[in-house]
């Protein structure tokens, strides 16, 4: 089975301006696009919760994406370019945050439930990667 949203011609400009939005409307406190060569490469956002501010990071491993696309032989070969990959990755973080948030509203989650693996610490690094680096 391909990998999700491999069809979109969603710009990830467009798309990450929609998270934004996303964000917004959940009373995020502070939005920031981090950009490598130009590109969206992870979106940082804070919202208060019960444990005061916290910050939360939102990576896109688009060359991980491409990756996929390259290796799945249902996937027509205009669909494998990099650029895609951009495309694709960021709307697969888009309907994971929307699904997320709608949890939230739902009361079926707390936000730091679904979220605490992005937390940020004050050096930068999430708790993934903390926990990752042992």
């Amino acid at each position: 089975m391909p990998i999700l949203r491999y069809t979109t011609s969603v710009s990830a400009e467009r798309t990450v301006a929609e998270i934004h939005k996303l964000l917004a409307q959940a009373n995020a406190t502070a939005i920031l696009s981090e950009l490598v060569e130009g590109k969206t490469s992870a979106i940082s956002f804070r919202v208060q919760t019960e444990f005061g501010g916290l910050t939360f990071r939102l990576p896109v491993r688009i060359a991980e994406v491409h990756q996929i696309l390259l290796k799945s032989k249902a996937i027509p070969p205009r669909l494998r370019s990099p650029e895609q990959a951009g495309r694709v990755a960021w709307r697969i973080v888009l309907n994971w945050l929307q699904a997320q948030l709608a949890m939230i509203q739902a009361g079926l989650v707390r936000f730091e439930e679904v979220f605490l693996p992005y937390c940020q610490d004050p050096a930068g690094k999430t708790l993934y990667e903390r926990i990752r680096e042992g």
